[in-house]
């Protein structure tokens, strides 16, 4: 019953998005923020923790109004996102903004595959339709699969437009691996939470579990990393960011080297992120397995035996 309630309510949403303009499909996302943060608890504390760590240096009200923007922010990608599935070719393109696309062109150029990241940052969800046509080169995009069944069914058809190809997360590898001899672009987001046995790098000065993924399949297959951002415009339309990932020095794969390209991108993202906090998912639990890690790292202190991932 639960999931049929949640389904309703999204398809709901869905409907009245679909229905709107872009413009008050925004503000509809943005009320929406205000109306959880306002009036709900939902993973307020999570959120006013992560900032708390993340920026000692500011004042309560300041993570406040972090945070009040990083629910707006979740509620606009949601509404934005709803909004592309009945929304024309020429009106998405329309939605995002390429000061330059040299990174890019010049990944293309090098004639191998391309990882492209990005995060729960700004619009992801239209990134996937929209970029995808402004840069005219379809994705294969890893993506978490949803609790609900029917809400994953109803978000793989709106992220699989125009030729976008979606593969599940976990079992993909061999598709992923496949894709990029083909010199495919693989697109996906890299800031969740990797599991405990995930490689550990530092993000906003604390340890955070992080996937191994991205670093390993650029080492393996020699391909760049390039990461994607959309910042928000006061219009509600994105400005498109490109950073190619520096992997000077990183010629082969190694476990040190997944490690120290894994510290890179997540390097980049952090930077981003101070940039523009507000573009962030706070919400998540980023940083759950930390605790896990420094105790472990206390354990073996000193072990010769120890074979871990250092922060």
């Amino acid at each position: 019953m639960k999931e049929q309630i949640e389904y309703f309510l999204f398809f709901l949403l869905h409907q009245i998005a679909r229905l709107a303009s872009y413009r008050l499909a925004t503000r509809v996302g943005s009320a929406l923020g205000n109306a959880v943060f306002f009036l709900t608890a939902i993973r307020k504390r999570v959120t006013f923790d992560n900032l708390r760590h993340a920026f000692p240096e500011k004042g309560e009200q300041e993570r406040r109004a972090i945070a009040a923007g990083a629910y707006r922010t979740y509620g606009i990608s949601i509404t934005q996102m709803l909004w592309a599935g009945n929304a024309s070719a020429a009106e998405l393109k329309s939605k995002v903004y390429f000061s330059t696309i040299e990174p890019f062109e010049k990944a293309l150029r090098a004639g191998k595959g391309l990882i492209l990241m990005s995060a729960h940052f700004g619009a992801w969800e239209l990134l996937i339709s929209s970029v995808r046509l402004n840069l005219g080169k379809r994705f294969i995009v890893i993506a978490q699969t949803q609790r609900n069944k029917k809400i994953n069914a109803l978000l793989d058809r709106l992220r699989s437009r125009f030729d976008n190809q979606i593969v599940p997360m976990g079992p993909s590898v061999r598709q992923v691996l496949k894709a990029l001899q083909e010199k495919e672009v693989i697109a996906l987001l890299g800031d969740q939470s990797g599991p405990k046995e995930a490689v550990f790098v530092n993000f906003f000065g604390r340890p955070a579990a992080t996937h191994r993924g991205p670093a390993v399949f650029s080492l393996r297959n020699d391909v760049p990393i390039l990461m994607m951002l959309m910042v928000r415009r006061p219009d509600g339309t994105y400005d498109g960011l490109f950073e190619e990932v520096d992997r000077a020095g990183l010629d082969r794969y190694s476990e040190e080297n997944v490690l120290e390209l894994t510290r890179r991108h997540t390097a980049v993202l952090e930077k981003y992120i101070r940039r523009f906090p507000d573009h962030w998912l706070w919400m998540h639990k980023r940083w759950k397995h930390t605790e896990y890690f420094e105790t472990q790292q206390q354990l073996h202190k000193g072990s010769p035996e120890h074979v871990g991932h250092h922060a």
